[in-house]
């Protein structure tokens, strides 16, 4: 039961599962029906994301009995040779039920997969590359969803909303586990270039990711309100992708604006020196709950 236990903590199930939720979503403004891919889709990435999950934390272990103590291993709820075992395990699962969806999702799957290894590895203690790995990786399920349904277009502005909004929540992240991270020497913005500039980076790469939800629905307005665009003068400079990106229904804007965006500021407001660590993890975790509303006003936003 404790063994049990230990693999449900350490393939942090949550995380999985926002991850098979993005993959619905890309599978979802595709609009193709290919819902049996799609599904399938899901559980892959979730199996993936637990897999990346484990093979961290295994890498992890000395700097976690600093950070994230609770976690499995610096628990000793499980073995670090079970964490491994079961990294590879549902790494192999995955790659075979991805190969029963297409050749490009196969693909995408084993790179990947490669990825999220060579990321705990080596790319993790480096200054940004590490935290934009995490944010491209995030924002290629969205895109994995659309590739298996068969029409990716629709998922690409998708794709770059999370890839800002996870690079932002992972620099905060590394804000939280500076201590830890300045005890092993790991080479993050936070303990090279400082908190500072780490919050700095924070709050330009949330304040981007605020405005570009918006640009679906800029988009609707400027293809049918142009004399509202020039009073405004704010979505005409969206002319040149009217045409390409995607446009969502008012719907969209308004729970953005009422739902997504007042959790931003206050996470935004929140994050200032002198904060403890602890707190800014909870402020990170909260992003991360806010996101999901977000998927929400993008499914009754792309609704016909």
């Amino acid at each position: 039961m404790m063994q049990l236990k230990g693999l449900y903590k350490l393939a942090r199930p949550f995380n999985a599962f926002s991850g098979a939720l993005a993959v619905f979503l890309g599978g979802y403004v595709a609009g193709t029906g290919e819902w049996l891919n799609v599904a399938l889709a899901a559980v892959v990435a979730f199996l993936v994301t637990g897999a990346g999950n484990s093979w961290n934390d295994f890498l992890d272990i000395e700097i976690d009995k600093i950070n994230q103590p609770q976690r499995a291993l610096p628990a000793g709820i499980i073995s670090p040779r079970a964490a491994v075992i079961l990294s590879l395990v549902l790494t192999e699962i995955a790659l075979i039920l991805a190969a029963f969806i297409n050749l490009p999702s196969f693909l995408i799957v084993l790179v990947f997969s490669l990825v999220l290894y060579l990321y705990s590895w080596k790319l993790k203690s480096t200054v940004l590359m590490g935290n934009l790995t995490v944010a491209v990786t995030s924002a290629m399920t969205v895109i994995f969803g659309g590739t298996a349904a068969g029409n990716v277009r629709p998922t690409l502005w998708l794709a770059v909303i999370i890839t800002t909004a996870i690079l932002g929540r992972e620099v905060l992240k590394t804000i939280a586990d500076y201590e830890g991270d300045l005890r092993q020497q790991v080479n993050t913005i936070a303990t090279v270039w400082g908190k500072r500039t780490a919050r700095i980076f924070f709050y330009v790469t949330t304040g981007i990711t605020v405005w570009v939800m918006l640009v679906p629905y800029l988009i609707k307005v400027y293809r049918e309100d142009l004399s509202f665009c020039s009073v405004l003068n704010v979505c005409s400079i969206f002319a040149p992708f009217a045409d390409v990106l995607p446009v969502y229904n008012p719907v969209y804007a308004y729970i953005v604006a009422f739902g997504v965006f007042p959790v931003v500021v206050y996470v935004m407001l929140q994050v200032k020196r002198g904060v403890p660590g602890r707190r800014l993890e909870r402020l990170s975790q909260i992003l991360k709950y806010d996101f999901l509303i977000w998927f929400v006003a993008v499914i009754l936003g792309a609704a016909r």
